[in-house]
């Protein structure tokens, strides 16, 4: 069955059976998470590249782990191993911005979001990435954590998002639509 019926009364599991409220700050945190793997699966059903769909997969179990993460209270339950974000993720970043980054023209302005469908949808999920970030470092105050034991996955978020942002380009550019830069009039 899907529905459980203990959340009725809005309070929810943490891993490890903590029940906590769903408007507290870790919820909102690991949630905007899930918000930003959601989007990320429109973007991926918007293109034809298998090579970006293979990546943009890649990236939504990744942010599983990071789900999972910030789903377990640290001070009362140890973290399943499958949840840690690694160094060895962020270089899997990492290298594929360095990849896109080569194949593009090198930037002379802001760039705007949109362009083709595609595009904008990756803005999108750069700016929810963002607001995930955010979150995260919130709760992190909140909950006054270890912030080394957070570094890594702020890492790896903040990561991420350059990567959404150089693979917006991309799209445009696989599209052959010309990217729309800031037109400075607000000076």
């Amino acid at each position: 069955m899907v529905y459980t019926r203990t959340g009725d009364s809005g309070t929810t599991s943490l891993v490890g059976g903590v029940r906590t409220e769903k408007d507290n700050v870790r919820l909102e945190a690991y949630g905007t998470v899930d918000e930003l793997n959601s989007h990320l699966g429109l973007l991926s059903a918007m293109t034809d590249d298998e090579s970006i769909r293979a990546e943009l997969q890649w990236i939504q179990n990744s942010l599983f782990a990071v789900g999972s993460f910030l789903a377990t209270d640290l001070s009362t339950t140890q973290v399943n191993e499958a949840s840690v974000v690694t160094e060895e993720m962020i270089t899997h970043i990492e290298k594929n911005i360095d990849e896109i980054e080569t194949s593009l023209p090198r930037l002379k302005a802001f760039v705007l979001p949109g362009g083709c469908v595609a595009a904008a949808q990756c803005n999108v999920c750069r700016t929810v990435c963002r607001r995930a970030e955010r979150r995260i470092v919130t709760m992190v105050k909140f909950i006054d954590a270890d912030e080394a034991q957070y570094a890594t996955l702020l890492k790896y978020i903040n990561r991420l998002s350059d990567f959404l942002f150089v693979l917006g380009r991309k799209l445009n550019n696989i599209a052959n639509i010309d990217e729309i830069f800031w037109n400075n009039v607000c000076q």
